[in-house]
C-alpha cells in the first residue's frame, strides 16, 4: 500500500459532493490538496474544514474549461508544493434534453466542462509529470458513460468521451509511471442530484463512497493498473421506494 503523505493532489470541483468528499479524504491522509471550482464561498467552507482538521489546503476559483485558469490552478501547486503527484478530474455538469432539439449552447457548456476541462488539466500536469517519472490521474466519470440513457444525450456522450480520453492518457504516458483510472458512479447524492423527483437517498451512493475507491486507487503498488472504466453501482435500484 503506498504512502500518500507529502503528495500533492489537485482535485476539480473541490467545493461540493464528490470533489469534497475527495479533497477532505486526501488531506486526512497527509496529501497537500489543491481545491478548485467556480464558487469561492463553496471552496472557502471546504478548506476552512480541511483546515480545521488538520490539513494542508489551498482554494483557487477558477473555470477549468478555461485554458488561463487551469494554467493558474497548476502554477499554484508548483508554488505551493514545487509538483503536481495527483489529478482528481471531478468537475461536471449536467443538461438534460433529447438530441432533435438539444440547445445548442448547453452542449457547448457540458462539454466544455465535462470534455475539455479534464484535457486542459491533464495536458498541463503530464509534461510536470513525465519529468518525475510519477503520477496518477483520476477521471470522475459516470453509469452514463457506459450507459445509453434517453434524453441524457450530451451529458453521456461528453462521459463516455472522458473514458476514452483516460484510456488514450494511460496508454500515451505509462511507460512514464503514470497511471490513469476512470471512476464511472451510479446515482450518487450531491447538492446536483438531492432534489431530483422519485430518488431514494438510501439506496444511492454517497461522495463518501467514491473518495474511499479514489483512496484505494491512488495507494495501489506501483505497478498496479486498474482496467478503465470502472463501474460502481448500488445492488438496490435507487429510482425504487423513495
Amino acid at each position: 500500500m503506498t504512502d500518500l503523505r507529502d503528495k500533492t493532489a489537485i482535485v476539480t470541483g473541490g467545493g461540493s459532493g464528490i470533489g469534497e468528499a475527495t479533497a477532505k479524504a486526501l488531506a486526512a491522509q497527509g496529501v497537500n490538496v489543491v481545491i478548485c471550482g467556480r464558487r469561492e464561498a463553496s471552496l472557502a467552507r471546504v478548506a476552512g474544514d480541511i483546515r480545521s482538521a488538520g490539513g494542508i489546503v489551498h482554494p483557487v476559483a477558477a473555470d477549468v474549461s478555461q485554458e488561463a485558469e487551469v494554467e493558474r490552478v497548476v502554477s499554484t501547486a508548483l508554488e505551493a508544493f514545487g509538483t503536481v503527484h495527483i489529478l482528481i478530474n471531478n468537475a461536471g455538469i449536467d443538461a438534460a434534453g433529447g438530441l432533435h432539439d438539444y440547445d445548442v449552447g448547453a452542449w457547448d457548456k457540458v462539454m466544455a466542462v465535462n470534455l475539455r476541462g479534464p484535457f486542459l488539466m491533464s495536458r498541463a500536469v503530464l509534461p510536470r509529470m513525465r519529468q518525475q517519472a510519477q503520477g496518477h490521474i483520476i477521471n470522475i466519470s459516470s453509469e452514463s458513460g457506459i450507459e445509453y440513457y434517453e434524453r441524457d444525450g450530451g451529458y453521456g456522450l461528453s462521459k463516455h468521451a472522458l473514458n476514452a480520453l483516460g484510456e488514450y492518457t494511460q496508454r500515451e504516458n505509462q511507460e512514464y509511471g503514470i497511471r490513469v483510472n476512470t471512476i464511472c458512479p451510479g446515482m450518487v447524492v450531491t447538492e446536483m442530484t438531492r432534489d431530483t423527483p422519485g430518488l431514494n437517498h438510501e439506496r444511492c451512493l454517497t461522495p463518501d463512497d467514491i473518495a474511499d475507491l479514489v483512496l484505494w486507487l491512488l495507494t495501489r503498488r506501483p505497478n498496479i493498473k486498474i482496467g478503465t472504466p470502472i463501474l460502481i453501482q448500488t445492488m438496490l435500484n435507487p429510482w425504487e421506494g423513495a
